[in-house]
């Protein structure tokens, strides 16, 4: 969706799965589905940006319209999942941890 490189393990596979409907989007987290697959971050926005794009009937070579009522629901429970929660202050990263902002000559 947002065309940005990333490692396939912070990615999302994503494959079109035909059912009683049409043809559909299924996540596929185990990266074991068969057949054509296309990635996505796990951001609502790169989702968005990938339907408004059309890029999934692009990278899945499928011209029907594609339902993406699952991978929505997925990319938004794991990202509700990963949010923190109302009260709580985040740790600092190691990176950060006892770094004043300032550099010294």
């Amino acid at each position: 969706g947002c065309r940005c490189r990333s490692p396939a393990s912070e990615l999302l596979r994503v494959v079109v799965v035909e059912g009683p409907s049409g043809l559909r989007l299924e996540p596929d987290p185990r990266r074991r589905s068969p057949g054509r697959g296309a990635s996505l971050h796990l951001d609502l926005g790169c989702l968005d940006l990938a339907e408004r794009r059309r890029a999934f009937g692009r990278a899945l070579r499928v011209a029907a319209a594609l339902d993406a009522g699952s991978v929505r629901e997925y990319v938004a429970q794991r990202v509700s999942d990963a949010a923190p929660e109302v009260g709580t202050v985040p740790a600092p990263r190691p990176s950060q941890a006892g770094r004043n902002g300032m550099s010294t000559p």
